[in-house]
């Protein structure tokens, strides 16, 4: 089969396989590749392109788990059928106070001490010295334009999102974020949003202060059950495609596909939590789902992870029309973020060395989930590891029948830091079984002594310890 694709030849100075992804990619959201349209086998268009078969393979791979691409029997790899929007103009929990532990194990933090200080430092002197003596002035409470173009452009690159630096509000990370949503949303005549059920246990309270009402929805091991979402009354879900917390599970194609098209039918908003985005280890993550429908989903990111909690800085992708009522909520909460603090992600990122600083990370949280998936086996504690490689924590389920909030309350007393999953519950489960492990913020010789440790308060089922 010959078929004229609408890519430009491969450049040099860029990874191959991000360009034909791009350009793979754009050309269905915008229409010239048609639904249906098979493409060319893997080695024909390795060899039209000149590069390895493998790489063609692998972008292939890349779309379908996206959505754009659909492989069948006897067919090839065909544009999926799946109505996809034109693309646009513009190409951890809340903690109790408690003393700290001496195996610091909860999740959702990543490694402090990893913290990129003397980039940092040299980005913000660098920001502090290039800022015009306008940029001191009261910031704009869209954000700098200077890292919402940055932040536009590097999330094209690296997570597939439609993003135009007009539709992009800097925020003080996703708290701050899904609180300005909320009223927006609530303020629009929206009253109800589900939310995965276990998930993060700060959102519903940032919900229920807007004034909207939360449907809890349970999630299994491909997200949420999106035939659980009504076909009325609920104005918006919030979901996390990338990495659900805290079941680690990555939303399939298929549920990818249905909550937009619940979204489609109702008139609903999906809020996109794009948590841990960026740090999947056993292959490279999965698009985000705004990319899809831009029309259709708020995209929210933060470098609470990325970085560190402490920096307070995040973002919105909005649909065009959500954007400018966003900003009269931002400007109450506090005029606008921090215009150096800005200036320094966006040199950062411009520099390289946010990437560089990511592809570090990522390393680390891999050796760290191997050294703990490794300490439990070797120790002999009844957990197993559950969900995608991927993040700075996972759920572990309890393979003995001492309760979770008891395993805690057991370890808490050694001085090891974990949760249960009962936490993250908004309708209890009668009989739980889990906990939550954050391996971020703990050295792998760190997390062995703990699993050594929590293995003496293990031994058998409850009430045997």
């Amino acid at each position: 089969m010959e078929l004229l694709l609408p890519i430009e030849p491969l450049q040099p100075g860029r990874p191959r396989r991000v360009q034909l992804e791009s350009a793979l990619r754009d050309a269905v959201r915008g229409g010239r590749l048609a639904a249906g349209q098979r493409l060319p086998a893997s080695r024909v268009l390795a060899g039209d392109l000149g590069v390895s078969r493998r790489l063609v393979v692998e972008v292939y791979t890349q779309l379908t788990a996206e959505g754009y691409l659909v492989s069948r029997p006897g067919s090839g790899t065909c544009v999926s059928d799946l109505p996809l929007p034109p693309a646009a103009g513009v190409p951890a929990a809340l903690q109790p106070a408690e003393p700290p532990a001496r195996w610091d194990m909860r999740p959702g933090i990543p490694a402090l001490s990893a913290f990129p200080r003397s980039l940092w430092r040299r980005a913000w002197t660098a920001a502090l010295g290039a800022a015009a003596d306008s940029d001191l002035a009261y910031p704009d409470p869209a954000g700098h334009p200077q890292l919402r173009q940055v932040l536009a452009a590097y999330l094209r690159r690296v997570r597939g999102v439609d993003a135009d630096p007009q539709r992009l509000l800097i925020c003080a990370g996703f708290t701050q974020g899904l609180h300005l949503l909320a009223q927006t949303l609530h303020a629009r005549g929206a009253r109800t949003v589900a939310l995965e059920d276990p998930g993060l246990p700060h959102r519903a309270p940032i919900l229920r202060q807007a004034g909207l009402a939360v449907l809890p929805v349970p999630v299994d091991a491909d997200g949420i059950l999106v035939d659980r979402l009504p076909e009325q009354g609920v104005d918006a879900v919030l979901t996390t495609p990338a990495h659900q917390f805290p079941t680690g599970a990555i939303m399939a194609p298929a549920r990818r596909e249905a909550v937009l098209a619940w979204a489609g039918r109702c008139g609903a908003i999906v809020v996109e939590d794009d948590y841990d985005g960026e740090f999947r280890f056993d292959r490279r993550a999965v698009g985000c789902l705004q990319g899809r429908a831009p029309d259709r989903v708020v995209y929210l990111g933060s470098t609470s992870k990325s970085l560190a909690p402490a920096v307070r800085l995040g973002w919105l992708v909005t649909p065009a029309g959500l954007h400018a009522e966003l900003l009269p909520n931002k400007f109450l909460a506090d005029h606008g973020s921090p215009t150096l603090d800005q200036l320094a992600l966006a040199h950062l990122v411009e520099a390289g060395d946010y990437d560089r600083h990511i592809r570090a990370a990522r390393t680390r949280y891999r050796t760290a989930r191997q050294a703990l998936e490794q300490a439990i086996t070797r120790h002999g504690v009844p957990l197993q590891l559950t969900g995608t490689p991927a993040g700075v924590q996972t759920l572990a389920t309890q393979l003995d029948d001492t309760h979770p909030d008891q395993l805690t309350a057991r370890a808490r007393a050694l001085g090891i830091a974990f949760d249960s999953i009962t936490r993250y519950q908004l309708n209890p489960d009668a009989n739980p079984r889990g906990v939550v492990i954050g391996y971020g913020n703990i050295a792998p010789h760190a997390i062995d002594e703990a699993i050594a440790l929590l293995a003496t308060v293990t031994d058998g089922p409850l009430g045997s310890a």
